[in-house]
């Protein structure tokens, strides 16, 4: 199963939250930062797909993930990813992540969030903009739909439509040809998303790619290092996220590790990573920011 933990493990854990156990002693030192437009983010910011049940994986994984997360967790979540040095958290909406946030704010949270949408839910904007996000981010998926259908100015009036509530706007991709268009077209996005897996392929590019229909989403190794190449053209901030691949590189900590090196190693200097953390079993939060230190850079 493609996680950080085994089924043995999982079943004998049965529900319990390493995170919840894990030491509130002594601050660690900051994680280092970079600008997205006129904020400042830690270069690790926590993702949400666990959250909210999107394990790219299987139904069961998906599942559980979302159980796991109640509010209460959620918010401890937030909570945690602070003490930890982490300044932003990045998701999606929804009313769970709604009231998540507004429970950590409540208990004196600082954290930035960065919400992920789009057109297609336009009636949650007016939710999304009472959450106080710093940015909104116009959908990986729904960018590349665009691409493919050939209607990319729909995305450009997105971030002008973010830019008219004073927001900063980004755009996600999945696709590092897209990211190199829509560079080339010199819209006014202060930075982006983008996603080391290229995981809206066409099916009949699938097809040719595998002579088979593919069961799920198609991994392919050579995928991280041509979206970081053209990471390192692009003349604005981008995230990489799933440099885990959905847990399908992260089985052991040597895979974990090498993957954060890997990410932080081939994205710029003013880029940061978002990843998803699902600490069921352990406490993935302090050892990603450890991972985060050790190749991200020092605060300063």
């Amino acid at each position: 199963m493609p996680s950080r933990l085994s089924r043995r493990s999982l079943l004998a854990a049965a529900g319990v939250s390493a995170a919840s156990a894990a030491s509130k002693s002594e601050a660690p030192e900051p994680l280092a930062s970079i600008a997205i437009g006129s904020k400042r983010v830690s270069r690790l910011i926590a993702g949400a797909n666990p959250i909210n049940g999107y394990s790219h994986a299987t139904t069961r994984l998906s599942q559980l993930m979302e159980q796991y997360f109640t509010r209460e967790r959620t918010t401890e979540f937030i909570l945690h990813c602070e003490r930890q040095g982490i300044t932003t958290w990045q998701s999606s909406y929804s009313p769970k992540v709604r009231d998540a946030l507004r429970a950590a704010r409540e208990q004196g949270s600082k954290i930035q969030f960065i919400c992920l949408t789009s057109a297609k839910q336009d009636q949650l904007f007016d939710e999304i903009l009472a959450m106080k996000p710093i940015a909104i981010v116009h959908h990986g998926s729904v960018t590349d739909s665009n691409f493919h259908a050939g209607t990319p100015g729909v995305i450009h009036d997105y971030v002008k439509r973010v830019h008219d509530h004073g927001l900063l706007a980004g755009i996600s991709t999945h696709n590092p040809d897209f990211l190199a268009r829509i560079e080339d077209m010199g819209w006014e996005n202060e930075f982006y998303m983008t996603c080391l897996y290229n995981l809206t392929r066409p099916p009949q590019e699938i097809a040719k790619l595998t002579g088979d229909k593919v069961l799920g989403e198609l991994f392919l190794e050579g995928d991280p290092q041509r979206m970081t190449a053209r990471v390192r053209q692009a003349g604005k901030p981008c995230l990489a996220f799933k440099l885990l691949g959905a847990g399908r590189v992260s089985g052991t900590p040597a895979g974990v590790e090498r993957a954060f090196e890997f990410a932080f190693r081939n994205i710029k200097a003013g880029d940061g990573v978002i990843v998803g953390m699902f600490p069921i079993l352990n406490d993935e939060v302090t050892e990603d920011a450890g991972l985060a230190r050790k190749f991200g850079g020092r605060a300063g």
